[in-house]
């Protein structure tokens, strides 16, 4: 690994480690990152066969789903397992089942990941946009679901019955960009189902405010991101201070195309989602 990403990598582990608490957070990071950097993590990922997710598609009606599915690493149907639901960004719209593998998803294909937090992960794909931005009377943008977002809710279940081995207590939600914000949209829709959040750069879901004070939140932002507003997230934030399991993480050197950078060759993200039960 490069020597420069490693110092990324302890710095942020350091913000973690010191300023996690037990109570609603907010956290700066003034870390930089150069565009070498970023292509090299991206690269490291991208070299990650994913033959490992198998590909599948749920048929819903008149409605198909398509689907990567990855399984614990040596899995054993006397154990249970979280599942982890990976949202992809805009730029992965389509139907070929392949584009939704970015490098938030490729991560859960790294061996010591794989071997410290067995896990299944989910990662559909949308033919459309899966949630779209409209400003609020304050002139905040606010994310709104896709009617598809609920096909995702439908293949849950399904998969439920599939596997008994998920364990109900601790599927999670991750996402970046439009990913992110149809990781919200989904815990506003359905609070009940889902133990924690990772929303990276997302356009907020202000919708259901109640039930998302009482959930494992992790935002994560760039205070440079031109486009998806960071003010967004500090909204959200705000409206969250009732929830002492919120965390923000403001990036204050970091934009909208290398926000997620630090967290893709760290166990950052693993680590803070399997210690969140319902």
């Amino acid at each position: 690994m490069p020597y420069k990403f490693v110092v990324v990598i302890l710095f942020l582990c350091l913000s973690f480690a010191v300023r996690f608490s037990f109570a609603q957070t907010q956290t700066f990071n003034a870390v930089k990152i150069d565009s070498l950097t970023a292509a090299q993590a991206k690269a490291i990922l991208n070299q990650l066969p994913t033959g490992q997710f198998q590909k599948r598609v749920d048929q819903q009606k008149a409605k198909a789903l398509p689907y990567r599915l990855l399984l614990p690493k040596n899995y054993n149907k006397n154990k249970k397992y979280p599942l982890v639901i990976s949202f992809h960004n805009s730029t992965r719209i389509g139907n070929d089942n392949e584009k939704q593998l970015e490098p938030l998803a490729r991560i859960w294909l790294r061996d010591e990941i794989q071997e410290k937090y067995p896990c299944f992960v989910l990662a559909p794909q949308f033919n459309a946009r899966s949630s779209s931005y409209v400003p609020n009377q304050g002139g905040v943008l606010e994310s709104k679901p896709s009617d598809d977002i609920r096909l995702v809710l439908n293949l849950l279940k399904q998969l439920e019955r599939e596997f008994g081995t998920i364990d109900q207590s601790r599927i999670y939600l991750v996402g970046y960009s439009m990913g992110a914000s149809t990781a919200q949209n989904l815990l506003s829709l359905a609070p009940e189902k889902f133990a924690a959040l990772v929303s990276i750069a997302a356009v907020p879901d202000f919708s259901n405010l109640k039930a998302m004070s009482r959930k494992d939140i992790l935002l994560i932002h760039g205070q440079k991101d031109n486009e998806n507003p960071y003010q967004g997230s500090v909204e959200l934030f705000n409206k969250l201070k009732g929830n002492q399991k919120a965390t923000f993480i403001t990036f204050t050197e970091l934009d909208h195309n290398n926000i997620h950078i630090p967290f893709l060759l760290s166990a950052q993200i693993p680590q803070w989602l399997f210690g969140k039960h319902l």
